[in-house]
């Protein structure tokens, strides 16, 4: 059984926790770590698992310095014990959060924490509270059928993708780090019968709160609509003070507030061509945050219709191009679980009228910095967009290339079509799809973006500049991440540290990094873990 520190003291050791969700919030009054229905409880006190050889593969340094750690508290044995669940610190209180949720739109009942274990509330110098959650660490009463626990390849990551996605400037939950467990966990990757020992894993990951929209519907579904009132009190006193004190109306205030950050995040996504993979509604938080990256992915070749989930792969409810949508049908189905504390579906249903207004006039505003326009001029913006929308997709064209490429696009009125289109060459996966026909539509809007930048009258350096701010030359793509996964299982740490170095600086051009920067190679177009992905973990 897991004991709190007794270690000498230090920064690790002299960490505060102020845990206000499981002080002010019910508890499951069962204590036995048994899977069951928990009802009439925010949460499940239960203990992450020992391992046998926790070893640190990696740490990262901004998220250290949340919790006031540095890189001397980081290489301890204690933080590699303590961040794999095996020692508990003082004021830790272990618990996995009760919830519910609609996986691939059908209500799926009571979900929870089913392989995820919030240590405590941790409060910085700042005064700034962090949950901190163990992802991996065992089973919780809400684990079915599972294991509780997490294999390399899928906590590697979310551990690389956490910290690119900060970097990149999009909201979302933070890594600390990852840890081998030392022992094997036994998956079936490709869900054909054929499961394999695979290395075992833990991953820290912080965030305000891991409240999700699923925490709310499963007390609606269940008709607990005094649990219900407890916890939405408990997120407006916590975490939206400003609001005022919980009331009907401030209840509507707060939910405008969800959709406001919700219609936000999609706008970034969309800008940086991330694909979530399982928008399900307790995959998306009240805080506005990327959270849970299971089957993510990249938009390589421009394919709004592209999922990077196998168990997706038929419906493409979760496609790139459709996930401002289903944000927008989740949070009708938080509307579904409020209404009842609020009594009036007219103030939720103005926010969710309010979102799709949001999100546009803010996609708008993304996509004209992604052009390098000065502001966006509607009458005439708007069909110079939806043509490229429509060019992009008729050939294998990479996404962010593309983007950070258009910035050097010159666009004197005298430079001939070839040269105006000489810095894209490189982005297209397959030139033999390049005819004649399409060539000519690409020129053809070219000039017209040429005629378009010169209105702003704006130096090609100064607009490049500003494009280069919004269009990343690095992300995470997918094939990136195996290749460090082959390597961490080949003992060989290094790769995982050079590509969070590189995310690091997503904007900036990192000379001698540029094969990080590369179309997706051939060879991994259909490697498994190169391009899509399943839920296995």
């Amino acid at each position: 059984m897991n004991q709190p520190s007794t270690s000498p003291s230090g920064t690790l050791t002299s960490l505060r926790f102020d845990n206000r969700f499981t002080r002010a919030l019910p508890a499951d009054p069962e204590t036995e770590n048994q899977r069951r229905q928990v009802f009439d409880a925010c949460y499940s006190r239960v203990l992450p698992l020992h391992t046998a050889r926790p070893q640190l593969v990696s740490y990262s340094r901004e998220t250290a310095t949340l919790l006031d750690l540095g890189e001397n508290d980081c290489r301890t044995d204690l933080f590699a014990r303590v961040f794999s669940g095996n020692q508990l610190l003082t004021g830790m209180d272990p618990h996995a959060s009760c919830y519910g949720g609609h996986q691939f739109g059908n209500w799926a009942g009571q979900l929870g924490d089913g392989r995820a274990i919030n240590l405590g509330e941790a409060v910085n110098k700042r005064g700034e509270h962090w949950m901190v959650q163990l992802k991996g660490a065992g089973p919780t009463p809400y684990s079915r059928n599972a294991d509780g626990l997490a294999v390399l390849r899928s906590s590697l990551r979310e551990f690389l993708c956490s910290e690119a996605m900060f970097h990149l400037g999009v909201p979302t939950t933070r890594a600390l780090s990852l840890i081998l467990t030392g022992d094997t966990v036994e998956r079936d990757m490709f869900y054909d019968g054929h499961p394999e020992e695979e290395p075992g894993a833990v991953v820290c990951r912080l965030a305000p709160s891991f409240i999700r929209f699923g925490n709310f519907e499963l007390f609606a579904a269940r008709g607990d609509f005094g649990l219900l009132r407890q916890l939405t009190d408990f997120c407006i006193r916590t975490f939206f003070p400003h609001l005022g004190e919980p009331s009907p109306e401030i209840y509507g205030r707060w939910f405008d507030e969800i959709c406001r950050a919700t219609a936000a995040l999609m706008v970034h996504w969309l800008r940086v061509g991330f694909v979530h993979g399982v928008m399900n509604t307790d995959n998306m938080t009240i805080h506005g945050l990327t959270i849970d990256y299971g089957p993510y992915g990249w938009l390589e070749d421009y394919d709004p219709t592209w999922t990077p989930n196998t168990t997706d792969a038929r419906g493409r409810r979760y496609c790139f191009g459709r996930q401002p949508a289903i944000a927008h049908w989740n949070l009708a189905r938080l509307t579904d679980a409020l209404l009842p504390l609020i009594g009036s579906v007219e103030p939720l249903e103005q926010s969710l009228r309010d979102f799709t207004v949001h999100f546009e006039d803010g996609w708008e505003t993304m996509m004209a910095r992604k052009l390098g326009f000065i502001t966006f001029e509607s009458d005439q913006d708007r069909s110079l967009l939806r043509d490229l929308l429509r060019l992009l997709p008729k050939v294998e064209t990479d996404m962010t290339l593309f983007y950070r490429q258009l910035a050097l696009v010159p666009v004197d009125p005298h430079i001939p079509p070839e040269q105006r289109s000489a810095p894209l060459k490189e982005v297209f996966y397959r030139p033999e799809q390049l005819s004649d026909t399409y060539r000519g539509q690409l020129a053809a809007w070219l000039d017209r973006y040429a005629e378009r930048v010169r209105r702003d009258s704006c130096p090609d350096a100064e607009r490049r500049q500003r494009m280069d701010a919004v269009n990343p030359k690095y992300v995470l793509r997918n094939y990136l991440a195996q290749l460090a996964i082959d390597k961490v299982v080949e003992g060989e740490y290094s790769l995982v540290g050079e590509l969070l170095e590189v995310l690091r600086h997503p904007y900036d051009d990192q000379p001698g990094k540029e094969m990080f920067a590369g179309k997706r190679p051939e060879w991994a177009r259909h490697r498994p873990g190169c391009s899509m992905l399943s839920c296995s973990s």
